[in-house]
């Protein structure tokens, strides 16, 4: 049995070129395109193709915010999300649509068959490209906005103790250093963290990975 498709893209020349990319497949069969957000909802109701692929920039309703109407309302449909863009802000805002794929434009020619066939399966499909952009911009970003990076190695290695039950003598024996360095240290990273209590220290370390306890 054959894939049904649906294309839905604002550019004529991205959907013929879709199209015809996919039509090639003897298991893939496009029953539809549609040129903007909107339609694309009305034509997955009317149509129920097994695979949509979705512009993410499309007028009249964008392709993430479609994506989220077209599950709420058909909730096994599966979204590959197609855009020139490949943040974390954008990769994420689609996959917390619902999509199942993402693939770049400039990359979508020699991918999306692959695309189509992995999610119709239900699994997810990033591209390579993506991937790597993604890990690329989250470590940048988390470099930047993570509050455990206002630690010092050596506040780190404290904290951890801590929330693991050690007490400041204890650390302090570990570290070989003395119980009141400790303790100028406990109060110097709850002070850069904003944390007043211990409670508040092991609920940091377990949010951001330091210990699972």
């Amino acid at each position: 049995m054959s894939i049904s498709v649906l294309i839905a893209d604002d550019h004529a020349v991205v959907r013929d070129g879709l199209r015809l990319l996919l039509e090639c497949q003897s298991d893939i069969r496009v029953v539809g395109e549609v040129a903007d957000g909107r339609a694309a909802v009305e034509a997955v109701l009317r149509l129920q193709p097994d695979v949509v692929i979705m512009d993410l920039a499309m007028p009249l309703l964008n392709g993430a915010d479609a994506t989220a109407q077209i599950l709420d309302k058909r909730p096994d449909s599966r979204i590959v999300m197609l855009s020139m863009h490949s943040t974390v802000e954008h990769v994420f805002r689609a996959l917390q649509a619902g999509a199942l794929g993402y693939l770049r434009k400039e990359s979508a020619g020699s991918e999306v068959v692959d695309a189509v066939r992995t999610v119709h399966a239900g699994r997810r499909y990033l591209s390579q490209k993506i991937t790597e952009s993604v890990v690329d911009d989250y470590i940048r970003k988390r470099s930047v906005d993570s509050p455990l990076d206002s630690l010092s190695q050596r506040e780190r290695e404290i904290l951890q103790m801590l929330v693991e039950g050690r007490s400041g003598i204890e650390i302090a024996r570990l570290l070989h250093v003395s119980p009141k360095t400790v303790d100028t240290y406990r109060s110097r990273m709850m002070q850069k963290l904003g944390i007043g209590d211990l409670p508040g220290l092991v609920k940091f370390a377990l949010q951001h990975g330091l210990t699972t306890l």
